[in-house]
């Protein structure tokens, strides 16, 4: 009955939805793109829209993306792993390979809502495809910048992951992506239940599982407060794969009944040497010059950064500023030249020169090299309550982490980092200035917390492993 109604305020809600589209649409014109299969509807073979029933796939050309800044463009954030400076704006999805497995391949399903879930996926999506070569991996998401980084980071394997939009939670819209393409099993990255796509999957025998999950007590509350709604949703799931011994049990207190803790895909994901490379020449470039970056980096907490660090940049220090979001970047820019900074923008292909004082990283997909290049990071989203983002990429680089006192959405991961002397806990945007112009001015220290994020990083590792071996189960004949 909860879902039925929740269905029917779906319905209602379609006005809004569309305009929402429309609102994104005006500042990521990508969002108005593709928008057909956001309601179940994918392009045939022939180029023709799907009607619903089921289609052959066909073999396509897969859309390389390149690393090189100078033949780039835009890729997403996400946690945004920022990717080319060229990538100046947002990639057209519409060369994005949705139906480019052999005719007749099984697919395997894994849904990544955006950028974040996209590039934590990759260990696990190069197990699939070992494990099961006679296979295609279809990879759903929900944005255009999740999309086009999945052409990004998966293109090497050409038509063997293909991906498209996720239908909204409309069942008639998640019967006819069943329909289109038919997946053998489902796995959802981290958080992304909804109530419908696990009751139309469980109707037509399509398995689904939640891998890498995470679940912080705030939003368990929120499921709390539905729960005649979650529940059955949590309850549908074949099993769960959880981060955390916390995460399962709240998993567990809502419904999920098959609950496993396997660990952080994260910890598995290499760094591109290529990127590694990239960020060890800016380090060189700067001729010895240190450099705090202030990563993936949310609305508000800018403005506290650069009316802080200034007795860090009157040190000769440089800061790199990274927004998580790539619509902003613009803002940002301008945010620093009304505070008489010293401005270089990675997008335009400057250098941070010996006068620059905030080199902006409006690029996507380079998160890795500009952890490689720093001397020390601050984590956004974790200085106002935004639960904070990803620190393992950092570690995993011997970065040394300073995080603020909103981490909810990465407790165990920060709470583990900050015991084992990689990251260490401010409490306010001055307690960062302080602690970050101590650490640039202590290389000891920088190295000591470098080394020691190295070994926490290393010691976490093994969660592809013991995820596949739960795929593989459910999956066997």
């Amino acid at each position: 009955m909860m879902r039925l109604l929740y269905t029917l305020l779906l319905w209602l809600a379609l006005p809004l939805v569309l305009l929402r589209l429309a609102w994104r649409g005006r500042r990521q014109p990508e969002y108005l793109q593709q928008v057909g299969e956001r309601f179940g509807r994918y392009a045939s073979p022939s180029g023709e829209r799907d009607t619903g029933r089921f289609q052959a796939r066909h073999s396509g050309p897969s859309q390389a993306r390149h690393s090189d800044p100078s033949q780039a463009r835009h890729s997403d954030p996400s946690h945004a792993r920022h990717s080319d400076p060229s990538h100046a704006r947002h990639s057209d999805p519409s060369h994005a390979r949705h139906s480019g497995a052999v005719p007749g391949q099984p697919w395997l399903w894994l849904h990544a809502v955006s950028v974040g879930e996209t590039r934590a996926a990759q260990p696990l999506v190069a197990a699939l495809l070992q494990a099961y070569p006679d296979h295609a991996l279809l990879l759903t998401c929900m944005t255009p910048t999740g999309r086009a980084a999945a052409q990004e980071v998966y293109a090497h394997y050409g038509a063997r992951v293909n991906c498209v939009y996720l239908p909204y939670d409309y069942p008639f819209a998640i019967r006819r992506f069943l329909r289109h393409f038919r997946p053998r099993a489902g796995l959802i990255m981290e958080t992304e239940v909804w109530p419908n796509l696990v009751a139309v999957c469980n109707r037509a025998a399509v398995p689904l599982a939640l891998v890498n999950a995470r679940l912080s007590e705030r939003s368990a509350g929120r499921y709390r407060r539905l729960a005649a709604l979650a529940r059955p949703a949590f309850a549908g799931l074949a099993w769960v794969a959880a981060q955390t011994t916390s995460d399962a049990g709240r998993l567990r207190a809502l419904g999920a009944r098959t609950v496993h803790v396997t660990g952080n895909l994260k910890f598995d994901v290499a760094p591109a040497p290529e990127l590694v490379a990239r960020g060890a020449a800016w380090r060189a470039a700067r001729g010895g010059r240190r450099m705090l970056l202030a990563a993936s980096t949310r609305e508000g907490e800018e403005v506290l950064l650069l009316d802080a660090l200034p007795p860090l940049l009157r040190a000769g220090h440089l800061l790199c500023l990274v927004p998580r979001h790539p619509q902003r970047f613009d803002e940002v820019a301008r945010m620093v030249a009304t505070r008489g900074f010293t401005l270089a923008r990675r997008s335009l292909g400057e250098a941070a020169g010996a006068e620059t004082e905030v080199w902006l990283g409006d690029s996507m997909g380079e998160m890795p090299a500009y952890y490689a290049a720093a001397d020390c990071a601050f984590i956004g989203g974790s200085l106002l309550p935004y639960g904070g983002q990803n620190l393992i990429e950092a570690c995993e680089l011997g970065c040394p982490v300073l995080v603020g006192p909103h981490t909810y959405n990465f407790t165990q991961a920060a709470e583990a980092a900050i015991a084992a002397g990689a990251a260490l806990r401010v409490t306010d945007a001055g307690d960062l200035a302080q602690r970050a112009l101590h650490l640039l001015e202590s290389p000891a220290d920088c190295a000591r917390m470098g080394a020691a994020g190295r070994a926490f990083s290393a010691a976490h590792r093994g969660a592809t492993e013991r995820t596949m071996q739960l795929v593989e189960e459910m999956l066997a004949p």
